[in-house]
């Protein structure tokens, strides 16, 4: 469907009317989710507050939805393109909500209920996804095996930050668990009846830190010990490691994965240990950002007083999500939004407090907007429809997406 630039107008209008009217509601909820944080895969209560939102809107919705207890997913519309709106509600431990992610929750509900009240009238189809376990448990990717994303022409969130971004930049990244196996023995009486499962571990690490000065300046490698040993007078027969390792792409992270395989494997041998590496099975792609689909983002964005580009803005950039696997599944975006002072870093105790703040209740109803509209754009603009599909390209999926 293509409807003309009045009736469009006249639909982001019943959207953004049905947010505010809406408002009271989804402000408590982010501030209930933000009271009750939840870890990976455990997010009970912040699934039943959302879900009992959407069954008394009116709407079905389908609990533990792609064999996952804490995910939801709500479709509504008959005919046009499917988009996708994501909510993410998993908390960080020790710090709470971080993140913010009670403000994408609540963005992202109130997005998709105000677009479920006229997606017909629009011509459109809408999938409101909730996706749990983004903070490394990589939700959306068992969702997506399980087929969540086949047929989503678009997808897109929110996520809160220090300041407004179009674009969040991430980068791929895959975890690897490192276990390092020597011998036992008296440090003192003994010391030559041992191997020492420590000692390969440091070798290992120091290994990796003489990689670092040769690889790209925009990758990372970073680990932690996490078993060293058990006393000093014993020969430390086993040592634990957790290492990220991050790249531009997808692509890219696969040879860099390989090289860190090799300095950590020879920290082993130089040691006369074994090692074990056990690679996390959800790595989490780069995003590639849909600029067509970004732009729109970024004209309704002006439009609620939240000027923005979709260039590249050096410094925005470096952590790592699972939206960037659906990235490479879908059209998709994943922009910012200012909910603290500038400086104010992701995953902080500082930025926790943020997350409940006016700012970031104003960044909820703001978000849940500017989607809308976004989605509305998409749904009754033949063209943006057309260079959005342009610019996604062919579909493939490199290896280590899924």
């Amino acid at each position: 469907m293509s409807l003309d630039a009045k009736q469009i107008a006249e639909l982001k209008a019943r959207a953004c009317a049905d947010i505010d009217a809406r408002a009271a509601d989804l402000i408590a909820a982010s501030h209930d989710i933000h009271a009750n944080p939840e870890l990976n895969y455990e997010e009970r209560f912040a699934h039943d507050r959302l879900t009992k939102m959407i069954d008394a809107a009116g709407y079905g919705v389908t609990r533990g939805a792609y064999n996952i207890d804490t995910a939801f997913e709500t479709k509504v519309g008959a005919q046009g393109l499917d988009v996708a709106v994501l909510c993410e509600y998993d908390a960080l431990p020790g710090i709470g909500h971080a993140c913010g992610h009670n403000v994408i929750a609540a963005a992202g509900l109130g997005a998709g209920l105000a677009l479920a009240g006229l997606a017909d009238d629009a011509g459109g189809r809408l999938t409101l996804m909730g996706t749990p376990a983004e903070e490394g448990g990589g939700g959306k990717v068992e969702m997506a095996r399980a087929g969540a994303f086949k047929g989503v022409d678009a997808a897109m969130m929110v996520h809160p930050a220090d300041r407004d971004l179009a674009r969040m930049n991430a980068i791929a990244i895959q975890q690897a668990i490192v276990r390092y196996y020597g011998q036992a023995a008296h440090a003192a009486v003994s010391p030559h009846l041992g191997r020492n499962a420590l000692d390969a571990a440091v070798l290992g690490y120091m290994n990796v830190a003489a990689l670092r000065q040769h690889i790209r300046p925009t990758e990372r490698v970073h680990g932690i010990f996490t078993k060293a040993g058990e006393k000093p007078n014993i020969v430390p027969r086993e040592a634990e490691m957790d290492w990220y390792v991050r790249s531009d792409t997808i692509e890219t992270l696969q040879p860099l994965k390989q090289r860190v395989a090799a300095c950590l494997e020879a920290g082993a041998a130089a040691a006369d240990c074994r090692v074990e590496m056990v690679w996390d099975t959800h790595a989490y792609a780069d995003i590639v950002d849909n600029i067509p689909l970004l732009d729109a983002y970024a004209a309704n964005s002006t439009a609620v007083g939240r000027s923005l580009t979709s260039a590249h803005i050096h410094g925005s950039g470096g952590g790592s999500t699972d939206m960037g696997n659906v990235s490479y599944l879908a059209p998709t975006i994943h922009p910012m939004l200012a909910v603290a002072p500038r400086g104010v870093s992701l995953h902080s105790p500082q930025f926790a407090d943020h997350a409940k703040s006016k700012e970031a209740d104003k960044a909820v109803l703001d978000g849940a907007k500017i989607m809308a509209m976004t989605v509305i754009d998409l749904w009754a603009n033949a063209e943006l429809q057309r260079n959005v599909k342009k610019a996604f390209g062919d579909g493939t999926v490199p290896a280590g997406v899924l």
